[in-house]
């Protein structure tokens, strides 16, 4: 990895933390810097469509970005690799010659695949949280189609997900350069159709997806409602798929609860395997933060990662965009990172992420959740469907509130503390195996965060 590609790395990173998960996907995967001197920069896209909606819409966010990470201020170019291309070629054709595979894959120059070299196995945490996603994405990675075809993956925003299909990716590409594989969003192969649609070039839409050998496709759920969209992308699937070609697939909801989805797609999707990722628990995000400090080459004491950790409950984007303002903070005031220091560029945050949890609105959510009554959660009965519940509530009291173990039990009809550190070590150790569970306590949890 030369010096170029190492500062762009670090210029993604402090983008991606700043716009949508599927917008960092569709726009910046398939960019690298391809020059810089004094007073700008260049950046490789694929064609006059990158260019144009970057440029509109990105400019200043790359160019702060860039400063940030070079300490220069710079301004910003656009290289289009497709120069070449006659003008009036559409977008999505635009899109067919990167897919060319006798280009060299994975090389410094061109990505002509969108598989992103900075995602690996490697770089990637492994905890409990996440381990059966990875250790399932391996095998796929090192046997593709022939098993887990479909692999499906799913799990909330920020966990991981598209680092493990960019990891595939990348494995595949290393064994051998030549397989074509092709990363892109939902989104992307939206906006793809579309224009082919539009300019009346299906055929050769249908001739960039289903030669390939390996597809991988995040955010699948936004196809959702797209009866268009979901139709084309059935027959490519079934096409890869009879073909022995390997299917990869994210999404944020399990294939049964994503709404507005063909059954005949939803059967393909849950054809295979599925392998969720959850949130971490209070390790696993000490040693995401301990690889990105590295990363960063700015070691943080302990205590620094407890407490990003401790109090970041949401995503690991999330803690690893916090880090990195921490990090960012102590350099441009050449200070060391100190407790100290990290609670007070957090102070504001911490605030903010938890201002809408608290015990009743917790009761409440819980109630409406499982179809029960708040009353039914502070009582003594013991029913599963009751106890169940009421356990969740007290998990997310302990998880999401400052209130003492004494204080939860009795807004909970007078429960002892010891009930209370019962509930929540039951539910810890449930969420790693109840994939149900963990969904309803993930949908409980976005509820209270929307307010």
């Amino acid at each position: 990895m030369d010096a170029k590609e190492v500062l762009w790395n670090k210029c993604l990173e402090t983008i991606e933390i700043q716009i949508l998960p599927e917008n960092f996907a569709t726009w910046f995967s398939p960019t690298y810097l391809k020059s810089m001197n004094e007073t700008s920069a260049t950046l490789a896209v694929p064609n006059h469509f990158y260019r144009r909606c970057l440029s509109e819409n990105y400019r200043d966010l790359i160019a702060s970005a860039l400063e940030k990470v070079s300490g220069k201020k710079l301004g910003i170019k656009f290289f289009i690799e497709s120069e070449f291309i006659e003008e009036n070629k559409t977008p999505a054709e635009a899109i067919a010659d990167n897919l060319v595979p006798n280009r060299k894959a994975g090389s410094t120059e061109e990505h002509p695949h969108a598989v992103n070299p900075r995602y690996t196995f490697s770089n990637f945490v492994v905890g409990t949280s996440n381990q059966f996603a990875h250790a399932a994405a391996q095998v796929v990675a090192n046997h593709p189609a022939q098993k887990y075809n479909p692999l499906f993956i799913y799990g909330g925003v920020g966990l991981g997900k598209t680092h493990l299909l960019h990891a595939i990716g990348n494995t595949i590409l290393q064994e051998k350069q030549d397989t074509r594989v092709h990363y892109l969003t939902a989104e992307r192969f939206t906006v793809d159709l579309i224009e082919s649609l539009r300019k009346d070039r299906m055929p050769a839409f249908r001739s960039r997806y289903r030669p390939l050998d390996v597809l991988l496709v995040d955010d699948i759920q936004f196809i959702a409602g797209k009866e268009r969209t979901q139709e084309e992308f059935f027959y490519t699937f079934n096409s890869l798929y009879d073909s022995h070609k390997q299917v990869v697939l994210s999404s944020d909801k399990y294939p049964k609860d994503i709404h507005d989805f063909e059954e005949r797609l939803r059967s393909r999707l849950e054809s295979g395997l599925i392998a969720d990722i959850k949130l971490p628990d209070l390790e696993t995000k000490v040693a995401i933060l301990y690889k990105k400090a590295e990363f960063h080459q700015k070691p943080i004491p302990r205590d620094v990662a407890l407490f990003i950790a401790d109090n970041i409950k949401t995503n690991i984007r999330e803690l690893e965009g916090l880090l990195l303002r921490i990090i960012a903070y102590a350099s441009f005031t050449h200070c060391q990172i100190t407790l100290e220091l990290a609670r007070d560029v957090l102070k504001d945050f911490t605030y903010d992420k938890n201002k809408n949890f608290n015990i009743p609105k917790i009761l409440k959510t819980v109630a409406s959740h499982f179809n029960i009554k708040v009353a039914d959660l502070k009582s003594k009965k013991r029913s599963r469907d009751i106890s169940i519940p009421r356990q969740v509530a007290m998990y997310l009291s302990r998880e999401y509130t400052k209130a003492s173990l004494p204080d939860i039990g009795r807004q909970f009809g007078g429960k002892d503390h010891t009930t209370v550190i019962f509930s929540y070590k039951k539910i810890s150790g449930l969420v790693s195996k109840d994939n149900e569970l963990a969904r309803s306590i993930e949908q409980i949890v976005k509820k209270i965060e929307r307010g």
